[in-house]
């Protein structure tokens, strides 16, 4: 039976490193300090309330509605509805020492793709297993790691609830190889704890088979600056809410330039062929 190691937030990032290439896959236990995660909930629980299960045709097409189904509450564009996430958790030091260590031999800088809460309720069946990065499928194979994921238990994650299953192993199966059931490992965690997995990692979205036990989480990820993001962040997180956020956030929401050309490439991004974190710095934009 495969098995996620699971390796303490407080351990050196290499520990946590180490696991991931080889496995594909880790579990960072303790990631969110008790009062971190406090806060971070207190935030996103009116936004929870207001937000029915389903999705009455609210999503771009009906492929991503069947994906995310009808027992799940959504919170979207999270950096712009929780200061909490944009300062604290977006910018957490052990995220970013994995993305710089995943990211950073195929781009210049890296950009949050994709920060959104699912509220998996009791009847939410099990999502079909996939790969992050195909979303940019255009992409030709084989390519270095352009995606580091990340599911974050905000309550208690198990099997039963809907916890995130992964493949371990599976960044290095060839393309159009599906698991078997005895591949898949339900990633199990306490709240504050991460799951966390490249975008070449086989995974999905676990069933909810209780009775009254809905099961909050946060998919994020992180993906090359060369890279269009799924989330528009310029529309969830506008200049005039940006403006007030860490520069590094302001960095991952995509306000900076991507800059290459100390490793002979361009730069992509500009403003007035200026970086537009000046700018914004300045109140320009």
């Amino acid at each position: 039976m495969s098995k996620v190691e699971r390796v303490p937030a407080a351990a050196p990032a290499g520990t946590v490193i180490a696991a991931l290439e080889r496995d594909g896959v880790v579990i960072v236990e303790d990631l969110l300090d008790p009062d971190l995660l406090a806060r971070f909930n207190a935030e996103l629980d009116p936004v929870l309330e207001a937000a029915a299960p389903g999705h009455d045709a609210a999503f771009i097409n009906e492929s991503v509605a069947a994906f995310f189904g009808e027992r799940t509450r959504h919170v979207t564009g999270v950096a712009g509805r929780s200061r909490v996430f944009a300062s604290e958790v977006l910018v957490h030091p052990v995220l970013l020492a994995i993305a710089d260590h995943v990211l950073l031999p195929a781009c210049a800088s890296y950009l949050l793709n994709v920060a959104h809460v699912l509220d998996r309720g009791p009847g939410a069946e099990r999502q079909w297993t996939h790969r992050d990065e195909i979303v940019w499928s255009h992409l030709p194979s084989p390519h270095p790691e352009i995606e580091l994921s990340t599911v974050i238990a905000l309550s208690e994650f198990t099997a039963a609830n809907g916890a995130t299953v992964v493949a371990p192993g599976s960044h290095r199966w060839p393309e159009g190889r599906e698991p078997s059931e005895d591949e898949l490992v339900a990633a199990e965690m306490a709240p504050g704890s991460a799951v966390v997995y490249y975008g070449s990692t086989v995974h999905a979205g676990g069933g909810n088979t209780t009775a009254d036990r809905w099961r909050r989480g946060m998919h994020m990820s992180y993906v090359a600056g060369w890279l269009r993001t799924e989330e528009n962040h310029y529309l969830s997180v506008p200049p005039d809410l940006a403006r007030g956020l860490p520069r590094r956030a302001q960095e991952l929401l995509g306000y900076g330039a991507h800059d290459a050309l100390a490793s002979g490439g361009g730069f992509l991004g500009a403003h007035e062929l200026r970086d537009p974190l000046d700018a914004l710095a300045a109140g320009r934009l």
